[in-house]
């Protein structure tokens, strides 16, 4: 069985910009995600913001089974177009996981119908994530819970339909919780929102972070799909009087 093909897009602007995120990800967040998602064994390629279409073509999406996505400062340069794009391929299939502040993310939003908002505090301070759907694949190896020594907070209310299943909660040093790991269905695909990741620290390095995120991939990918006919039905099954 073939694994998941995997495009990990990132808008790819603090990296160039802020000397404390490139010495984190010198080589941009994306880079970082792509090279534990290729170690773990998926055929991955990487997609930012300033290239033609966002990286994002018709046809990269179509070769695209799992889409991540991580952003932030920019999310109002995603082209209304290749946010539809993403929707629909998503709608049709694809798996997308949404990363961090990505919550504001135009796709995201596209597919969840809220705001998106949220409460947060960046104070360098712990976070604790718990597993509370231990039986969920998202969770699978993961222990009770594990620590961030230094993340953002975000902090609840997140303005987000109740997930279909709720992974992950975190608390925070300073008292908040918060749902850091949620999952939807939309249309055929899968959605994961996966709060941890901000840009200054170095997270997506951490091997369990990175764990959470290849069973993320693995629960996205499409699965085969029956071929549904909808519109006009002209015919009935039975007999009609």
């Amino acid at each position: 069985m073939s694994l998941p093909r995997v495009t990990v897009w990132n808008e790819a602007r603090h990296e160039k910009i802020h000397p404390d995120v490139k010495a984190v990800y010198p080589d941009g967040i994306h880079t970082a995600i792509a090279a534990f998602l290729g170690k773990a064994g998926f055929p991955v390629r990487t997609a930012t913001l300033d290239e033609p279409e966002h990286g994002l073509t018709e046809a990269v999406l179509a070769e695209t089974d799992v889409l991540t996505w991580w952003g932030h400062m920019a999310h109002h340069d995603v082209q209304d177009e290749i946010a539809a794009r993403v929707q629909k391929r998503v709608l049709e299939g694809m798996g997308l996981i949404v990363l961090h502040s990505g919550h504001m993310s135009k796709p995201f939003l596209k597919l969840m119908g809220t705001s998106g908002a949220l409460k947060w505090r960046e104070a360098n301070e712990k976070e604790r994530l718990w597993v509370i759907h231990p039986s969920h694949p998202i969770a699978e190896g993961l222990p009770e819970h594990f620590e961030l020594p230094h993340e953002e907070m975000y902090g609840e209310h997140f303005d987000v339909p109740v997930p279909d299943d709720l992974v992950l909660v975190s608390w925070f040093q300073g008292g908040e919780v918060f749902r850091s790991g949620c999952c939807w269905h939309r249309g055929a695909g899968k959605i994961f929102y996966f709060r941890p990741g901000h840009e200054t620290f170095p997270t997506y390095y951490d091997p369990t972070i990175q764990q959470v995120i290849i069973n993320a991939v693995r629960w996205a990918a499409p699965g085969k799909l029956p071929e549904v006919t909808y519109w006009h039905k002209p015919e009935p099954l039975e007999k009609l009087d």
